[in-house]
């Protein structure tokens, strides 16, 4: 097996694309949501994957990059694929018993499963004391600011959200075993555009005979259904991930990962700003702590720049 390239701490350049990344991944929460009542979730889920896999695939032939597909495992390609298709399920179907404010916090453990598995498997990716307590502090934020009145969860028609709280881990889990996959795989070295178009082809062969037979097929071609769809196909499905996969390929991804505690925070904002949800002080307070431990964990990198 060959060595492992060297990945590095995060930047400013990180940094910033971090932040837009979690903007348009907490609006893609808002948007799935707005337009729920007229495509379900899993259908969405499913043909715009199918879809964002065809416009990477002509991205692919126009760069020339097709000769990578001979060196990626198949193994690993195919549980990429897999573990993306399932983390939509599994939060498709927890909405069901929980509230959307529980799903998002046990949704964003992802970073906590992915960390764990790096910090075990990769010398270069052990997380420091001070970092670990950023983390646990950012996502003590993250509970904080969705955990409160109003939540949802004195709802008698969300009493067993124990079980959707389940599945939300889950979710959470399978998030961070496509990180590790790519991490571990050769998959960490093929062009962004390849290791998009796997994911994106399994999960939407897996979603779409999912939404089918689960009965998941209302579709009602709005004006607002069309532009939501177009924004989660371009921005989300492709330029999104495509940023994602090359910061993979750069930095640390327990940086990257941790960075991405941002997102449920910028869902809850776009809740309030386009559905009119209203903002708590939990809200407020959680986000002070999020952003406290994200200081904790880029800490460490500030400081051995100023050795240097």
């Amino acid at each position: 097996m060959s060595a492992t390239p060297s990945r590095r701490e995060v930047d400013k350049t990180a940094i910033l694309l971090m932040i837009f990344l979690c903007m348009i991944w907490g609006l893609q929460q808002t948007a799935i949501k707005a337009i729920s009542a007229d495509m379900a979730p899993v259908l969405q889920m499913g043909i715009r994957s199918a879809l964002a896999a065809l416009a990477v695939g002509l991205i692919i032939i126009w760069q020339k990059d097709y000769p990578a597909f001979r060196k990626i495992p198949i193994f690993a390609t195919l549980s990429v694929g897999i573990f993306f298709a399932l983390e939509f399920l599994l939060t498709s179907e927890g909405l069901c018993f929980t509230s959307a404010a529980h799903m998002s916090i046990f949704l964003y453990t992802a970073p906590i499963f992915a960390a764990l598995g790096l910090h075990v498997g990769l010398p270069e990716e052990r997380l420091s004391p001070i970092q670990w307590g950023g983390i646990a502090l950012a996502f003590l934020g993250v509970v904080v600011a969705f955990v409160g009145p109003g939540s949802g969860m004195n709802d008698p028609a969300l009493r067993y959200g124990w079980v959707g709280d389940i599945l939300g881990v889950l979710a959470g889990a399978s998030w961070g075993m496509t990180t590790l996959i790519i991490r571990f795989s050769n998959l960490s070295e093929a062009p962004a555009t390849v290791t998009l178009f796997c994911q994106l082809t399994v999960a939407s062969i897996i979603l779409i005979p999912t939404a089918f037979l689960s009965h998941q097929t209302v579709f009602h071609p709005t004006t607002m259904v069309i532009l939501d769809f177009i924004f989660q196909l371009v921005i989300v499905s492709i330029i999104s991930f495509l940023i994602w996969f090359s910061l993979l390929r750069v930095y640390l991804a327990s940086r990257l990962g941790a960075l991405s505690l941002m997102t449920p925070l910028f869902g809850i904002l776009f809740g309030a700003v386009l559905l009119h949800e209203t903002l708590r002080p939990e809200f407020l307070f959680g986000s002070a702590l999020i952003l406290s431990g994200i200081s904790l964990v880029s800490k460490q990198a500030i400081f051995k720049r100023k050795e240097h």
